[in-house]
């Protein structure tokens, strides 16, 4: 029977050694490679073409939220399942939309990880049982009026563009890191602005911390 095949991207070495050490107790089991940023993920996922890539939210430059996107266009067939310490409503809906498989916690216990990878792997998608509730309570409303986010209208490379500029990069630190012209990045953050209403570096690196972009 053919293993399902992983790639764990964390920026904390200790926690992939950790994914590392239970899974390979599973058989059926087997891990391609680690990454420790959003852009390293990307690239390992285009070289290695993996079944599932383990993927945390938060790391340096590009998260885990811009590497899915990235993934998501590139290697349809590769599944991406969170594994986070944040349960936030508005950041696992907003994870979903943006086509993860699944989301589990990080202080699951290890039976649920094989789980969620499996479940993933067959096809499935996986929710961690304590935020289910919470994600579909999200979807009805609850009777809430739903204002529209104005983050939902950026396109893909503006969310990502968002987030680093949220990190303090700089222009040229954006483009080598989205490999696009500096001239690109400025285009990015002008529409941005217009987008957002909102006119300062300042403001937008604020507006992403509020978002939940940067931890």
């Amino acid at each position: 029977m053919p293993k399902i095949r992983i790639v764990i991207a964390d920026d904390h070495a200790l926690v992939r050694e950790g994914i590392t050490a239970l899974l390979s107790f599973h058989e059926d089991i087997e891990i391609l490679g680690e990454a420790a940023d959003g852009k390293e993920a990307i690239e390992k996922a285009e070289k290695l073409k993996p079944d599932i890539i383990l993927m945390d939210i938060a790391m340096p430059g590009l998260g885990g939220m811009e590497a899915t996107i990235e993934i998501r266009k590139s290697c349809p067939d590769t599944r991406i399942l969170i594994l986070s310490q944040y349960d936030d409503r508005e950041y696992v809906s907003r994870l979903l939309k943006a086509g993860v498989s699944g989301y589990i916690l990080k202080h699951a216990v290890g039976t649920d990880l094989i789980s969620a990878i499996r479940s993933v792997a067959r096809g499935d998608r996986y929710l961690h049982p304590s935020i289910t509730s919470s994600v579909i309570d999200g979807y009805l409303g609850k009777g809430e009026v739903q204002v529209e986010d104005p983050y939902e209208k950026l396109t893909d490379r503006e969310k990502q563009v968002l987030k680093v500029i949220g990190e303090g990069y700089s222009h040229k630190e954006i483009a080598d890191l989205l490999n696009i012209s500096v001239k690109t990045v400025i285009a990015h953050q002008t529409n941005l602005s217009e987008k957002l209403g909102i006119h300062s570096r300042t403001s937008l690196m604020k507006f992403a911390i509020q978002k939940g972009l940067v931890k």
